[in-house]
């Protein structure tokens, strides 16, 4: 009887999926295909709940069908990553001067760590105004391993410091660094692009042919990968459904409903940034409704996929087509903005870990303590760029530094991917306004594209 329910559903599956498809023909917009997918996606998964019950046999067993579109898609946008990067920085390098490249990757940082502070400080807040408590709440067996798995973890990362950390971004070998394998990968084929890319502008005086030549091949190069992005981006809603149907339909949300406290305080800090976001984007004279039109599909697949780095072909495309910012700057913000300051991951999870563990510890949290807080955080959310673990390595090294125990982390394994969902889109809303911002600042803003509307022959039909 399972599997004549498992094939119903994958057929039920296999409609929704002819329907995106269907929407493609027809040429409605990229927006509203994705949309729709997250829609398809959510109520299917929640269907599937509803009829069989979590832990089903029939939702596991289809949900390894379905994920093969999920994980998929994905695993390819993982693939085109390290490439993407690559050339993203290479080709901002040698089609600008030095000088306007200094200024831009500044203020990105800048604006990447401020943010991140603003963030840490809201997530404190909101933690204290709701009351936060850790000693509430009962570790099961699952949150014990966890938080036994994040003590050894901490005392391997620890035993580098934050400086060898950083150092770290330099790497030994730049064909291991592009395979992706190492903890500071992004970070590392970052460097090395930019290495690459003044090293070209340095022979420009003495041979500028062979700088003009090597130019013109990572342009090249460039429109190469772009299309492979491109290709790939075609394929967003289908991966949308396809990972949202297999969250929902296998989330406990008898587990949630228990620490649906922290998850109420969780979003409502994230939406309060997410309005800051839209305040910086009006002191810069920049509408806010614009913005959320144009970025829906990268905060969508963000708050789908839970990969910054996944979004970055999305980032980069929809502040160069659709905001107007220019290529150089979109590439620099969305490639560091994968690695550095995220505002979800590194400023308001561990911020709100820190006042709910200090208040089930009983430790006393005046004023410093929470300037201290702020400071850590921020500061913190450079130093471990590149790491793997993202919020969790940013979690592990604030509470360390505040000197609060680091297990208490794994009380909320259960609600993690849930929450995960809306801080990765925060990242992703925090490098594109760090990324509007520089361009702005530094007149490099297409004020026409930023305003105008786009019809749905002009969106990314990708």
């Amino acid at each position: 009887m399972n599997t004549l329910y498992t094939v119903l559903v994958l057929a039920v599956a296999a409609l929704i999926l002819y329907g995106l498809s269907y929407m493609q023909k027809k040429h409605m917009s990229f927006t509203k295909r994705v949309l729709a997918a997250l829609a398809a996606g959510i109520l299917f998964g929640a269907a599937l709940q509803l009829i069989f019950g979590t832990g089903s046999e029939v939702i596991t067993t289809s949900n390894t069908w379905i994920n093969i579109i999920g994980s998929g898609y994905v695993r390819l946008l993982n693939m085109i990553v390290i490439p993407l990067v690559f050339v993203a920085i290479t080709t901002s390098i040698v089609n600008q001067d030095a000088s306007a490249l200094k200024k831009s990757a500044s203020s990105i940082i800048i604006v990447l760590i401020l943010t991140t502070a603003i963030s840490a400080g809201l997530g404190a807040g909101i933690a204290g105004i709701f009351g936060l408590d850790s000693s509430e709440l009962i570790a099961g067996q699952a949150e014990t391993a966890r938080g036994e798995a994040l003590e050894s973890t901490l005392t391997e990362f620890q035993s580098k410091t934050i400086p060898e950390q950083i150092t770290e971004i330099i790497p030994r070998n730049v064909f291991y660094a592009m395979t992706g394998q190492g903890s500071s990968a992004t970070l590392s084929v970052v460097f090395f692009a930019a290495f690459l890319g003044i090293a070209t502008i340095g022979i420009r005086k003495k041979k500028p042919e062979s700088a003009e030549a090597f130019k013109n091949f990572l342009n090249m190069l460039h429109d190469i990968v772009m299309r492979m992005v491109t290709m790939v981006l075609r394929l967003t809603p289908f991966g949308v459904f396809a990972l949202l149907s297999r969250f929902v339909s296998t989330s406990n949300y008898a587990e949630i409903s228990r620490l649906f406290e922290f998850v109420v305080a969780s979003y409502i800090a994230i939406i309060l940034m997410f309005l800051v976001h839209l305040l910086i984007l009006m002191l810069f004279k920049l509408s806010p409704v614009k913005f959320l039109k144009k970025a829906s599909v990268p905060l969508s697949f963000a708050f789908s996929s839970r990969s910054s780095a996944g979004t970055l072909p999305l980032n980069v495309e929809t502040q160069v087509e659709k905001l107007g910012v220019s290529t150089g700057i979109a590439n620099l913000s969305a490639s560091l903005g994968t690695s550095i300051g995220q505002n979800g991951c590194a400023g308001i999870y561990p911020a709100m870990l820190a006042v709910m563990i200090a208040v089930g510890t009983g430790v006393p949290m005046d004023l410093s303590f929470f300037v201290r807080l702020i400071l850590i955080t921020a500061i913190s959310s450079f130093g471990i760029a590149g790491v793997g673990g993202g919020a969790t390595f940013a979690a592990l090294t604030v509470l360390s530094s505040m000197g609060l125990p680091v297990g208490l982390v794994g009380l909320l394994i259960a609600i993690e991917p849930l929450i995960d969902m809306a801080r990765t889109a925060l990242n992703v809303s925090g490098s594109m306004v760090a990324g509007l911002v520089t361009a702005k600042r530094l007149n490099e803003l297409d004020m026409d594209t930023y305003n105008k509307d786009f019809s749905d022959s002009e969106e990314v039909s990708a």
